[in-house]
């Protein structure tokens, strides 16, 4: 039930970002013929009022298709409602559109956390672990998601975010060194010994952390304190996440092992919402916001990429010729559709049920 949760959460994500695309279009009288949840060939598809809609094979994303990019379209290249023909503000409108329907969708997501769920109480002591990496020391000592850690080196970590700071800087400054942590798990009290591993200079244990949050709420005061509960988590998601891929750019080797692919995806949010309605709202808004970061890269096949391409356009006065777009496409189609797959037969080996498997 937990995975089947996440799916649909990670589904919806990709719906809304599709959906910012199409209506953006649409406001805007501009033709679309296509919207598809899914590459390859289809399973469901229905045409409605000039429009396909279909779901298709392959999960891995989705997208919108228009008459420009049909070579047998029966609509004069002329025509003003072609994407094409349009000022490349709108066209940037329409690029745009899914980035931004997820940015806002992760915010009302958290906007209706606190207004619904209400807001956390004050947090307690020590920090929860949300995540584990396969294969790093967290796993090895024996740690797994929904794990409080009390203090480290006998040291108390204190509460919030503070308390995650000055377990990361410990645990930095400690690689290759064994250090001890007081877990508690099902209310049991256990020390257990720890070695981070150390990965460019700094020392790693491959865990998510968060503040040790109490899963009980009290409803919010008014709007003004949902508002700015919702725009502090906002900001530390984004936060978070514009960090993780800067890190992809400044020391690929390191970061890169940690690179999640669909299956990874599906198990975090399999794994958070096992903490209930409230960590599945908070995978919904992570991997919503991780969404919009990564289509704004400008790289074929996301809307970075495209949005790179009009940049050019308007600094030229002039489209790129099509021979350098297709070829830009195609060489990110497979470059994408290669890390995906590597990814998923990578992360598929990882996860316990199939480790357990192999190990027989």
């Amino acid at each position: 039930m937990n995975v089947l949760a996440s799916l649909i959460v990670l589904g919806l994500l990709i719906f809304f970002h599709e959906a910012g695309h199409f209506l953006a279009a649409r406001v805007q009288g501009i033709r679309v013929n296509g919207f598809s949840i899914g590459f390859g060939p289809a399973i469901f598809q229905k045409e409605v009022s000039g429009v396909t809609y279909s779901f298709r094979v392959l999960p891995l994303g989705g997208f919108v298709s228009f008459p420009d990019d049909e070579d047998e379209s029966d609509i004069p290249k002329d025509d003003p409602d072609l994407l094409r023909n349009r000022p490349i503000i709108q066209r940037a409108f329409v690029i745009s559109a899914g980035v931004l329907a997820n940015l806002l969708l992760a915010w009302l997501v958290l906007i209706g956390q606190a207004s619904i769920l209400g807001l956390p109480n004050q947090p307690n002591p020590g920090v929860l672990i949300m995540t584990v990496q396969p294969g790093q020391s967290a796993e090895a000592s024996g740690l797994i998601s929904g794990d409080q850690i009390l203090s480290i080196d006998g040291v108390s970590l204190g509460k919030g975010q503070e308390a995650v700071q000055r377990f990361v800087e410990k645990v930095q400054n400690a690689s290759g060194k064994e250090i001890t942590i007081e877990r508690i798990r099902a209310d049991k009290s256990e020390i257990l010994s720890i070695t981070p591993k150390e990965e460019s200079g700094t020392g790693r244990i491959g865990a998510q952390l968060q503040p040790n949050i109490s899963e009980t709420f009290r409803p919010a005061k008014g709007l003004n304190e949902v508002l700015t509960q919702a725009d502090a988590q906002f900001s530390d998601l984004f936060t978070r996440t514009i960090k993780g891929y800067q890190g992809l750019l400044t020391d690929f080797s390191s970061t890169s092992k940690h690179l999640s692919g669909p299956v990874k995806i599906i198990e975090i949010g399999a794994q958070l919402s096992e903490e209930g309605s409230s960590g599945l709202i908070f995978f919904a808004a992570l991997v919503s916001i991780n969404l919009a970061v990564l289509n704004s890269l400008p790289l074929p096949l996301l809307d970075g990429g495209q949005m790179a391409f009009l940049l050019i356009e308007g600094i030229r006065g002039k489209p790129i010729p099509d021979k350098i777009q297709v070829a830009f496409v195609q060489s990110g189609f497979f470059l994408l559709v290669g890390l995906s797959l590597v990814l998923i037969i990578r992360d598929t080996t990882q996860l316990s049920v199939v480790k357990q498997i192999i190990n027989r």
